[in-house]
């Protein structure tokens, strides 16, 4: 098993390399950034879809809306600027929450942040493999599998540590990049040139009549909210600080600016040339697909663009993986998300983070089938939320630090931010509602009551370990100490026991169960034949259990035997091949996993290892 762990993962790494396994900006910009650079895939489509509903006229307004969105993105990149400086452990919207609102809200922050990275990965798979099997229909019937075997392989190249799965991914992120930004420069050289035909659109001015003013207004205000989806993914960078190379606010800060720019110059310009191509939504052809047809044709260019956009499609679940283990170890830390995810394994990771996030999208992606269009309403609402705690906290800090220059300015833009992203939250949620986002809405609440239960259990563990109030001499007197042994034969296992038995107590007993008096002679001869000085106790069993004649003997002396220790030695063997672990039963394993939970029994295991 070991040896095949070594192969998927590779060789352990030092404690002492851990700031070795810190990223570089660029490599950080890859992994962080692939979420929030993906959304270009799709946010324009987003917008023109709901505009569309109004009338085909309508479409021009994606580009005010754009614009909009994008000194949106300007205000959230701002924000988390300063979350970023003032809070370098990483966390993002929980730990400002924390520190500066209240619990509730922090885990509320938490609980939309880690539901929004469980669908960063299904959706990201999930179109990645929608995008595949576009191109090889014939895979259609294996969409499920696909998406989980991806997943899996996420997983894999993760757990092998941030720098490895870095140097995978860094290279696709880039090309595609700098693919869409040759797109865009070719796209305007066409439209300045006029070198391009443009495809007749029927223009439906009476559409807007069919409206009232307020349902114009508010299908404009769903499409800027649709279009926000370009924004999801910007909090993966304030998240996951603490993975950069010092000095990791400033690098982090530096990545998150060139992440802005980078994501508002593709979105801008993928939503002018959707605009100056007259493109309208198309089932199963995506708007990036139109836009690159119109620039390069149906050559060599325009399918370098479709597979680097599926490519990018995938590695936007890398994100996640990044972030999620992050977020969910300082929850943990703070007692409301189990210890482990606390804990690094062999490559410097948190692997049980990163194996908790796989096995919560692969539920999703079966859950759903591997639809892309039944998970997307659970998609935005989540992270829209954290964002407008994480500013809402951002200006009690702020109130906090009145005294500081220039402090209201900050306050304003901040609060602008806000009010805007709790806007798109409350239009996002009521507008997907009925469609799906009622699960995140009921998931959260009862998210942050299952980390109050958890925090709970500690709290009560904590106090009922602690030695407040006790004297640790009283607890530590020497009490007598009654042994037995279990043997189901008269054997060299059995026989291994009694010497580490007679070690620790000299009230020893061995006991075995019988089914008829014919087993009961031939156990008590053998015994009797092998001369020792401990006795053997025959319990008969007229209902063929092991258990429970066992559990009535310990109880009996529980009661006969007042004030000592029972313990008991559980003899078992161990193969030496894994399969003929199934030729034998597992009464040891049984027996042990019963007792644990019996009160003031100690239970010890003797193995004995076979040699062949």
């Amino acid at each position: 098993m070991n040896h095949w762990k070594r192969m998927l993962i590779g060789a352990p790494i030092h404690t002492k390399q851990l700031s070795e396994e810190k990223l570089t900006k660029k490599k950080a910009l890859a992994i962080f950034s692939s979420d929030a650079l993906s959304s270009v895939a799709y946010a324009t489509e987003e917008i023109l879809l709901v505009l569309v509903l109004i009338g085909t006229q309508a479409l021009m307004y994606s580009i005010p809306i754009a614009f909009a969105i994008m000194l949106l993105l300007l205000i959230v990149t701002l924000s988390y600027r300063q979350i970023i400086h003032s809070f370098p452990s990483g966390g993002g919207a929980y730990i400002v929450a924390r520190e500066h609102i209240g619990r509730n809200t922090s885990l509320t922050a938490g609980a939309a942040l880690m539901i929004d990275y469980v669908l960063t990965v299904a959706v990201s798979i999930c179109s990645g493999v929608a995008a595949l099997l576009s191109a090889f229909p014939a895979l259609l019937p294996y969409r499920v599998e696909l998406a989980v075997i991806f997943v899996i392989v996420l997983m894999i190249i993760n757990l092998r540590g941030i720098r490895e799965s870095a140097n995978i991914f860094a290279f696709p992120t880039y090309i595609f990049v700098a693919s869409i930004i040759i797109m865009i420069g070719f796209g305007i050289w066409k439209l300045q040139a006029g070198n391009w035909h443009h495809l007749a659109v029927p223009h439906h001015a009476e559409h807007f009549s069919l409206f009232s003013s307020f349902g114009t207004t508010f299908l404009l205000l769903r499409a800027f909210a649709s279009g926000c989806s370009a924004l999801t993914g910007v909090e993966a960078i304030s998240n996951g600080v603490p993975a950069f190379r010092e000095p990791s606010s400033k690098n982090a800060v530096i990545t998150m600016f060139w992440m802005s720019f980078l994501l508002g110059t593709m979105f801008l310009g993928i939503t002018f040339l959707a605009n100056g191509f007259g493109v309208v939504p198309k089932e199963n052809v995506t708007v990036v697909s139109q836009i690159a047809n119109h620039v390069f044709g149906h050559g060599f260019f325009y399918y370098f663009i479709q597979i680097f956009t599926m490519l990018i499609l995938f590695l936007a679940a890398n994100t996640a993986f990044a972030g999620f283990p992050q977020l969910v170890s300082i929850i943990a830390q703070d007692g409301f998300l189990p210890r482990n995810l606390t804990k690094r394994g062999d490559r410097l990771v948190f692997s049980n983070g990163i194996i908790f996030l796989s096995v919560l999208a692969i539920i999703l992606i079966i859950i759903f089938q591997g639809e892309t269009h039944a998970l997307v309403p659970l998609y935005a609402v989540g992270v829209f939320l954290s964002f407008t705690i994480a500013q809402y906290g951002l200006i009690k800090y702020f109130f906090e630090r009145k005294s500081q220059q220039k402090v209201w300015s900050r306050i304003i833009v901040v609060g602008i931010g806000m009010i805007i992203t709790g806007i798109v939250t409350i239009i996002t949620a009521v507008a997907k509602f009925q469609s799906g986002a009622w699960m995140v809405v009921v998931a959260i609440p009862c998210m942050v009551l299952l980390f109050h239960k958890i925090h709970r259990h500690y709290s009560d563990l904590a106090s009922q370990l602690s030695l407040q109030g006790q004297d640790p001499k009283q607890m530590v007197k020497v009490s007598p100490s009654k042994v037995i042994i279990p043997i189901s034969s008269v054997s060299r296992v059995a026989i291994n026991s009694i010497g580490y038995a007679k070690s620790i107590s000299n009230d020893v007993v061995a006991l075995t169960v019988y089914f008829d008096e014919k087993q009961k002679e031939r156990a008590e001869k053998k015994w009797k034949e092998l001369g020792l000085d401990i006795p053997l106790v025959t319990v008969h069993s007229p209902y063929r259990s092991l258990l429970m004649p066992l559990l009535q003997y310990i109880d009996t002396l529980e009661e006969s035997e007042r004030g000592k220790y029972i313990t008991v030695l559980i003899p078992q063997f161990f193969v030496k091949k894994w399969w003929h672990i199934f030729l034998h039963n597992q009464t040891a394993f049984f027996l042990r996993a019963t007792l644990l939970w019996r009160k003031d029994i100690v239970v010890a295991t003797i193995p004995y290892h076979l040699r062949k």
